[in-house]
């Protein structure tokens, strides 16, 4: 969250540019030769010695390396290569745990390959059923020096490559002279071809003979080059990385079901955390609610124009000075938040404040959550080791907690448990945590942070009057040192490589790259880190509040693995139809290949101003990301929905949608939840044999089953939506449209409906009707949709639960089926959710004679049914409870 234009555009006067060697120059580097090899039958490891003269292209070649190979899955190969004469810097296994390998697989009995050449070493990764090869060193030597890394590998021509995020590229990555680099920082406007706020070094790579994954273990800087080779014959991807080691996971992925790649790769860094039920509804946010008063009525005035508010979110504006852990008693007093949040509570509602990493550094002047912190010893420290170093970030002149010190989570809980207190402070429902690249605003080098405070005005003046108090509302780590190698001040700050990082040299617009953890490590290595660490450590405080229930916590930055503990917005976006459309890849981008499932961008464009017409569309949009939050800044106009006639019958419509799909939505989070299977999915995962799907991002699969395919251009009414061969039927006249493997162009696309179909082969569990809230939502009666296939076939699954427990004592969990007329319902049933099911709608059926008449639903006579020919669906009213296992006969 960021609107400070004219801060974002000061930057420091030391930039550092972005370095360019010849890659002829690289690539007659010497490299290394295996000795001492070592196999057995799961592992591999190797002496690697510098094989001639030294490049020293950005410092000296390290003379002598180790290699391990183990086959630690049938599925999965973990290469390792390190500097066999001095511990170096690698991701802590606090931050990231590494999963343990089978005792029992072999390198026979993999799924894909290990081969190398001994002089000069490369190495490449094969298919072991095809021999196709899917990472190649050959002809790239390995370039290994004290703060830069090279592995070059050959790939096909015009290669199909997805992640290496954050970023707002294509989803289908460029291979035409393209750089992804990797570094944490501060992306006001989440521009294109930049580094943004998270890091995520995997890669699917998608070919008709199957798709497979490469994930980098590394936090450190790095810029990963795609490049067509200049024969045209293929593609060569490129990673530089400025320290740490080299740490391979090399995932076989799948020949057929992409989504299997996706599902390993979960295995890694973690499946993702399910939140509670709620989370799945709609929220709503502003930078600019400058009272409590404002807060209160855009809460009535959601209710007033009879649109669901699920959750209410407040940004800094309610704290003193911009102060974590306090409230401005003039603006947002204590009794007047609390009655904000009974009233939420009371209307089965629920409450979200942000909270940044940065502390106000205040001696003297009683501000406790510093005090403590100071107390604690807990803060990010100078390279002195002495005393803190300092930031500047919304309070003005602030300190950074140590996620890796020990005692921080103890502070972090602690001020999370008197602060968000039911009885003594602001009781909340989730947490939001911003700003946590971590984000500075004192330009580099940073040397009179308080001089720097008082030229940007932080904190920032209030520029309004306080209510009237009386204003009625609601009327109508792993701590132990490591040793790592040394290097010097000016190094950390300015490596010799320096990676293409947008903000400048690697120090600017957040914690200097020479800061100082307390077991000995240094921003260098870690920064890409600390958004995901600050991640980890609120969710054990929100937690320990409220002990066994599941939490909503959302974050900005994140690592590999943030999806196991959090969700993630996608940063301060604009208001446009650039970032409209590009929020689909990023939303594909982490449900679909980072496993940070619950995503979603700021609907309406956080920063300028929206239109009815956009704001319109994207709120359709936006009810289709996992996360649905409606948010924007104090520069621009209001923008919650009820502002504009046309937004806000957008949104009743869309959000009427999306809440009878809840539970098809939350089963499939759970599923995601047991393996990692993706909850958003692009149109290739589905049919990875249909090449024109491979580089479509405007259009997605939600779950298995529903093909999303929203307008994408201004004020238009048209849209190309791309329908592979298969069945599919329109979401809201329910008739079948055979997809032909081409375009078809809808016109007249009114400002209040999203294009929507159904895959045929789907049984959807449907909620009756929507609600207001979800608590609501769940006493709902359900209704299955069965959309057969050309097979004639259909399947789906239904999970319930209490919505809101980490280990739910109970579940259910049913699996539908259709064939030859019979549904079934089958599965462990044991959550009494005393759901009833109402009504059977069976899409594209044909009868020859009438209506068909309905045997019997586990004996029991079924008479209502009645049968649209033209639709051809066939209706059946029944009122009988889902929690059961049930046959029903469907006999023309």
């Amino acid at each position: 969250m960021r609107a400070k234009a004219a801060v974002w555009l000061g930057l420091c006067a030391a930039v550092v540019t972005a370095t360019w060697i010849d890659p002829q120059v690289l690539d007659a580097c010497p490299g290394y030769t295996a000795t001492n090899v070592v196999t057995n039958t799961s592992a591999l490891t190797a002496d690697l010695v510098l094989a001639g003269t030294a490049c020293n292209v950005f410092g000296n070649d390290i003379e002598k390396l180790a290699l391990e190979v183990v086959y630690e899955t049938e599925t999965r190969i973990h290469v390792k290569i390190t500097d066999a004469s001095a511990a170096r810097y690698e991701v802590p296994e606090s931050v990231l745990p590494r999963p343990a390998p089978s005792p029992s697989v072999t390198a026979d009995s993999a799924a894909i390959q290990f081969n190398y050449t001994t002089s000069p070493f490369t190495f490449s990764i094969y298919r072991t059923s095809t021999s196709e090869v899917l990472f190649s060193t050959a002809s790239h030597p390995l370039i290994f020096e004290p703060q830069y890394l090279r592995v070059k590998t050959d790939l096909p021509a015009n290669a199909n490559i997805y992640g290496l995020g954050e970023h707002t590229d294509s989803f289908r990555l460029p291979t035409h002279n393209h750089t992804r680099t990797l570094w944490s920082r501060d992306a006001y406007g989440v521009p294109t071809g930049t580094n943004l706020y998270g890091n995520h070094p995997i890669y699917f790579e998608h070919r008709e003979t199957g798709t497979h994954g490469v994930f980098l273990v590394s936090s450190n800087g790095m810029d990963v080059k795609i490049n067509d080779t200049e024969a045209g014959n293929g593609t060569t991807l490129e990673y530089n990385v400025i320290g740490g080691v080299l740490d391979f996971y090399f995932l076989a992925g799948s020949e057929t079901d992409p989504t299997e790649v996706a599902r390993q790769y979960a295995q890694v860094v973690g499946t993702p955390a399910e939140v509670p039920y709620w989370s799945f509804g709609f929220h709503q946010c502003r930078f600019g609610y400058t009272d409590f008063v404002q807060v209160a009525d855009v809460i009535t005035n959601y209710s007033l124009a009879n649109i669901p508010l699920e959750t209410m979110w407040t940004d800094i504006d309610y704290m003193y000075k911009r102060r974590i852990f306090t409230t401005d008693p003039d603006y947002f007093p204590i009794p007047k938040m609390r009655e904000i949040v009974d009233y939420l509570h009371s209307h089965d509602q629920h409450y979200v404040l942000m909270t940044d990493p940065a502390v106000a550094y205040a001696p003297g002047e009683n501000y406790t959550a510093f005090d403590r912190g100071t107390e604690m010893n807990i803060w990010l420290m100078a390279p002195n080791g002495t005393s803190p170093h300092l930031g500047l970030v919304w309070p003005g002149v602030t300190v950074y907690p140590d996620w890796f010190n020990p005692d921080t989570q103890t502070y972090w809980t602690s001020e999370f448990a008197s602060f968000y207190s039911p009885e003594t402070g602001i009781d909340i429902d989730g947490a939001w945590i911003d700003m946590n690249e971590p984000s500075s605003f004192c330009n580099f080098p940073c040397d009179d942070p308080f001089a720097q405070a008082i030229e940007q005005s932080l904190p920032p003046n209030r520029t309004t009057l306080p209510p009237d108090p009386n204003t009625p509302i609601f009327v109508n780590s792993n701590s132990s040192l490591q040793k790592r190698q040394s290097l010097t001040d000016e190094q950390l700050l300015y490596p010799a490589y320096a990676i293409e990082d947008a903000a400048g040299g690697i120090s600017n617009d957040t914690a200097h790259s020479d800061a100082l953890h307390s077991n000995g490590m240094v921003e260098y290595d870690t920064h890409n880190l600390y958004g995901t660490m600050m991640s980890v450590t609120t969710r054990n405080a929100m937690l320990s509040r409220r002990p066994g229930l599941r939490t909503l916590v959302i974050t900005r930055s994140t690592f590999a693995g943030a999806g196991a503990h959090v969700g993630k917005w996608l940063g301060d976006n604009f208001a446009d139809w650039e970032h409209y459309r590009n929020s689909i890849s990023g939303v594909l981008g982490m449900a679909g290949v980072y496993q940070v499932p619950i995503v979603g961008a700021d609907i309406c464009g956080y920063a300028q101003n929206t239109t009815e017409t956009l704001c319109a569309r994207w709120a359709m949009l936006g009810a289709f990301y996992p996360f649905m939050r409606d948010h924007n800044d104090d520069t621009s106009i209001p923008q919650e929905f009820y502002r504009w006639p046309t937004v806000a019958q957008a949104a009743r419509n869309v959000i009427d949608i999306r809440y009878r799909l809840l539970d098809y939505i939350y089963t499939a989070m759970h599923q995601a939840s047991v393996d990692g299977t993706p909850l958003v999915n692009p149109l290739w995962y589905k049919y990875p044999q249909d090449t024109a799907t491979y580089g479509i991002d405007l259009q997605f699969l939600y779950g298995d089953s529903l093909l999303v395919a929203p307008v994408t251009e201004e004020n238009s009414t048209t849209v190309d939506v791309y329908l592979p061969k298969d069945t599919f039927y329109d979401w809201y006249t329910l008739t079948e449209v055979q997809g032909q493997g081409q375009n078809v162009t809808l016109t007249n696309v009114n400002f209040t409906s999203i294009p929507l179909y159904v895959r045929g082969g789907s049984i959807l569990p449907l909620r009756a009707s929507s609600a207001m809230t979800t608590t609501a939502l769940r006493e709902t009666p359900f209704e299955l949709l069965i959309a057969p296939g050309a097979d004639g076939t259909a399947s789906g699954s239904l999970y319930l639960d209490d919505g809101v427990s980490i280990t739910p004592s109970t579940y259910t969990w049913i699996n539908f089926s259709y064939n030859n007329s019979i549904l079934t319902a089958d599965g462990h049933i044991g959550y009494p959710s005393g759901s009833r099911l109402t009504r059977l709608r069976l899409l594209g059926a044909s009868s020859s004679s009438g209506v068909p008449s309905i045997q019997s639903a586990n004996g029991t006579s079924i008479a209502n049914v009645t049968y649209d020919g033209p639709s051809k669906v066939l209706d059946v009213t029944l009122d009988m409870p889902l929690d059961q296992n049930f046959t029903i006969h469907l006999t023309p």
